[in-house]
């Protein structure tokens, strides 16, 4: 069985954004559902309006990774609502580095895999062209980031996940979509080595 941990904000979480109280779409809807089969137990630790944790928060959350046992995979992708909230990829990318060398720290045999949210387009949440902008160059601060930490690194800006009439949440189509990228990506990253993505992280942090 291998098991599989997601951080995240509403779209891990599966925020319908046709709801006005902070529904979500049915497990059956949700990318994180989707991901799930009979040898792939997945854990949905989105949250509505998370943004990038900071360096107050770690402690929480190396709680909360220690409390899984035996994980296998962790999936990272945070990032949209910073950008709403003004911050820039860069600034974005160099918050997730930080939180990124916290997750290394409490790795024990699992791979971190980070993924870039797909770009925000206009829509009721989403009016700035400076907004769209900053989250079309995420993906590729994010890239060079996993790149340079020497771990795993997924774009779902390629894979065409559908945004709702908001700018920034899935459609159910876009779960279906996002999960089917996914799944291409883990069923490869899990057969990679994860103690070597654990050494070149912390070895990036000693620099």
């Amino acid at each position: 069985m291998k098991r599989i941990l997601c951080l995240g904000d509403s779209n891990t979480f599966g925020y319908d954004p046709r709801s006005y109280a902070g529904s979500r779409y049915p497990p059956d809807v949700r990318w994180t559902g989707l991901l799930r089969r009979p040898d792939r137990e997945v854990r949905n630790c989105g949250q509505n309006g998370l943004a990038i944790p900071r360096e107050a928060e770690f402690p929480a959350l190396t709680a909360l990774l220690r409390s899984a046992l035996s994980l296998d995979a962790v999936t990272v992708m945070l990032g949209t609502n910073d950008i709403l909230r003004g911050a820039s990829a860069a600034d974005a990318a160099a918050r997730m580095e930080a939180l990124l060398r916290c997750v290394a720290a409490c790795a024990e045999g699992f791979s971190t895999v980070l993924i870039a949210p797909p770009p925000l387009r206009y829509g009721d949440w989403v009016q700035s062209r400076a907004q769209i902008d900053e989250s079309l160059r995420l993906g590729a601060a994010y890239r060079t980031l996993a790149g340079a930490l020497g771990i795993p690194f997924a774009d779902a800006g390629e894979w065409g996940v559908a945004l709702a009439f908001d700018g920034v949440h899935f459609t159910p189509a876009g779960h279906a979509a996002f999960a089917a990228g996914l799944r291409r990506e883990l069923d490869r990253y899990l057969m990679e080595n994860r103690e070597t993505e654990r050494e070149n992280v912390i070895k990036h942090d000693n620099r």
